[in-house]
């Protein structure tokens, strides 16, 4: 978690940065980290959208247990994920 790392309240691109130089998948509810000019597919290491509606810790956890248990893992490296309260989407390279 940003917090956790101390960079609560850095931009973006500087997460963005941190996340390639150490091999790190993006996890965010940030609608920026799909968009695919400013962050092209196959550039990075990974970006999973949260779309889960409301923000809290269940349906977060939920999402994400949803999205472990039908994306392989090999479909998450280099890949955007977007996940909502119904659906997963993954565009890969």
């Amino acid at each position: 978690h940003v917090k956790d790392l101390g960079f609560e309240g850095k931009p973006d691109n500087f997460l963005y940065h941190w996340a390639q130089q150490n091999g790190a998948i993006v996890i965010t509810y940030d609608e920026d980290f799909a968009d695919a000019r400013m962050y092209p597919l196959g550039a990075h290491h990974g970006v999973i959208r949260l779309r889960v509606w409301p923000t809290t810790i269940e349906n977060t956890q939920q999402a994400i247990a949803r999205m472990l248990k039908q994306i392989p893992e090999s479909n998450l490296p280099h890949s955007l994920i977007i996940i909502d309260n119904y659906k997963i989407r993954v565009r890969k390279v």
